[in-house]
């Protein structure tokens, strides 16, 4: 009888499904996401996303919002997980959003193009965060000058994607580990046509350097796109960081149009990973948050 009960609690336990596990807010290791997990249904849609409300919010003011783009084949929960912000989003006081990308033969992805065949599908996922926007908006929830987008690898790319197409929605961006397509920052004919400059902070390991064939850019040519359309300083202030003998420099790019620079951690070594490293004292998600959240959607924050 015993041996009974214990074979049913096991088939009951492997039965449970992660996205069963997450409707009731929880990832799939069992762990509470402290945030609920909620629906917008966008051209038809029904899309999902995480929010995570800072502790201590009384609903009274409008805060700052970060949204937070899991990688090609992720899962908002466990991003949200992995990449651990919210402790950040406590002592900073922020909106922390995580939206979920559409299945693609159970490869959830980003369309971080127009429409066209840079994209993995025919999802409107620049309509759908604008629509998610918008909702947080009419909530009363945040501060729409304070709108910032970040996300790893194919995350990465959707951050590049907003501020190229949607930049009259969003403030400043952080990339770990994303490309930017080639579609849209081709320096002799570029769809990316922002509305006003946008601060960037990027983050790449070496051995994930991209040579900027296909349909990606190289961080190179990624660098000097943003360098050259915020009009900021061309020579960097330079800094090397030691992380328990990792190796990590830092190029700043200064002085741009309404004060806004452009960032560079270049980890020496480093993968296609969200870094896990010490950036003199910070790690990823503080880093990212420390240099957005300086910037409102007319530029520096006086």
């Amino acid at each position: 009888m015993k041996n009974l009960i214990l074979l049913i609690i096991l088939v009951f336990s492997f039965s449970c499904s992660t996205d069963e596990l997450e409707k009731d807010g929880y990832d799939k290791d069992g762990n509470s996401y402290n945030g609920p997990i909620e629906t917008i249904t966008h051209n038809g849609v029904e899309r999902k996303y995480i929010i995570y409300t800072p502790q201590g919010y009384d609903g009274n003011s409008k805060l700052p919002l970060l949204l937070n783009f899991h990688g090609y084949g992720g899962q908002a929960g466990d991003y949200m997980s992995y990449t651990n912000m919210r402790s950040t989003a406590d002592s900073e006081n922020f909106i922390l959003v995580y939206p979920q990308g559409t299945d693609l033969d159970g490869s959830p992805h980003w369309n971080a193009a127009l429409n066209g065949g840079d994209n993995k599908s025919d999802v409107d996922d620049l309509g759908f965060i604008e629509a998610l926007i918008n909702k947080l908006s009419s909530e009363n929830l945040i501060d729409l000058k304070r709108v910032y987008a970040v996300g790893y690898s194919n995350g990465g790319m959707m951050s590049y994607a907003l501020a190229c197409y949607k930049s009259n929605l969003i403030a400043a961006i952080g990339s770990v580990s994303g490309y930017m397509l080639q579609s849209t920052s081709s320096v002799s004919e570029s769809e990316c046509t922002p509305s006003h400059s946008i601060p960037l902070t990027k983050l790449h390991g070496t051995t994930d350097y991209y040579d900027g064939e296909g349909v990606y850019n190289s961080v190179d040519s990624v660098l000097n796109f943003w360098v050259s359309f915020n009009n900021t300083n061309t020579d960097p202030i330079i800094n090397n960081i030691d992380d328990n003998g990792t190796s990590i420099t830092s190029y700043k790019y200064e002085n741009g149009d309404n004060n806004v620079s452009v960032e560079h951690y270049k980890i020496i070594g480093g993968e296609h990973v969200w870094f896990n490293n010490d950036f003199n004292g910070k790690n990823t998600g503080q880093l990212i948050w420390d240099f957005v959240s300086k910037y409102d959607i007319d530029g520096l924050i006086e």
